[in-house]
């Protein structure tokens, strides 16, 4: 049983925290840029799998990649050229390379040519009565990497939770894509997945408060790590356990707690 001091200085900080203002310095504000279904999801998954390191160094790349997609990554992935593609061989942001992108844009194409939606890529192995995306998260990491040309370099860009990884990047997407609160911050644009069985996305910042609240007993951050932090939140409200990842995440970036 939570104690009512945590469970009050979370709803606080989560209150608090999401908000509009909250998207200006965050990368959701790249997704943020476009009305369109499908310019929202690439863009918004770039943001997402670019997501390590400083917020306004991930923002500027998220920016650069569009730009040299002509600003529209939809029309971009289906319909480049070679021409076009030459001007993303120089893209680099920390580990993920040029070589990697053009799997990335090629993904894209295959998958929009026959599917509208990013959502279906997610729902090849999800049950609608499902915990959590656990199976949803494994079923699309085999979906984007059953090109059997994919460089073995490129694979580590994606987790999956059949590895261990608690899978980070790929949960804070898709908590922007499912939560809808009517806030104005997360997008909640896909309606197949529910909010009570997204897992919080875990970083160092958010492990450390969870850990300091004595929400988490596990010492490394990995799948089950996430799970029982995201099952302790359910604690507070069991239909939206993840919208409490704008407290913790906040109070370990922005008030060093």
């Amino acid at each position: 049983m939570l104690k009512s001091e945590i469970i009050h200085l979370l709803k606080e900080k989560a209150d608090y925290y999401n908000n509009p203002a909250f998207i200006l310095n965050d990368p959701i504000s790249i997704p943020h840029r476009f009305s369109k279904l499908q310019d929202i999801e690439i863009a918004g998954f770039f943001a997402a799998i670019f997501s390590w390191g400083n917020r306004t160094t991930i923002i500027k790349k998220c920016n650069d990649l569009i730009a040299r997609m002509d600003n529209s990554p939809f029309e971009f992935c289906l319909h480049h050229n070679t021409n076009n593609l030459k001007n993303l061989l120089s893209f680099k942001h920390r580990t993920f390379n040029a070589d990697d992108l053009l799997y990335f844009i090629s993904f894209f194409k295959q998958h929009y040519t026959k599917y509208n939606s990013l959502e279906d890529a997610f729902l090849f192995q999800h049950h609608k009565e499902a915990e959590n995306t656990e199976a949803a998260l494994n079923g699309f990491y085999h979906y984007f990497f059953s090109n059997p040309y994919v460089l073995q370099r490129t694979k580590k860009h994606i987790a999956a939770p059949e590895k261990g990884a608690s899978c980070k990047r790929i949960n804070m997407f898709l908590r922007w894509m499912v939560r809808n609160d009517n806030k104005g911050v997360d997008l909640g644009l896909w309606k197949n997945i529910k909010p009570s069985q997204l897992v919080i996305p875990i970083d160092v910042h958010v492990a450390r408060v969870a850990r300091k609240l004595s929400l988490i007993t596990q010492k490394t951050n990995h799948w089950n790590t996430a799970v029982e932090l995201t099952n302790r939140l359910k604690e507070i409200d069991k239909n939206d356990p993840v919208k409490y990842d704008f407290a913790l995440f906040n109070l370990g970036v922005i008030e060093k707690y």
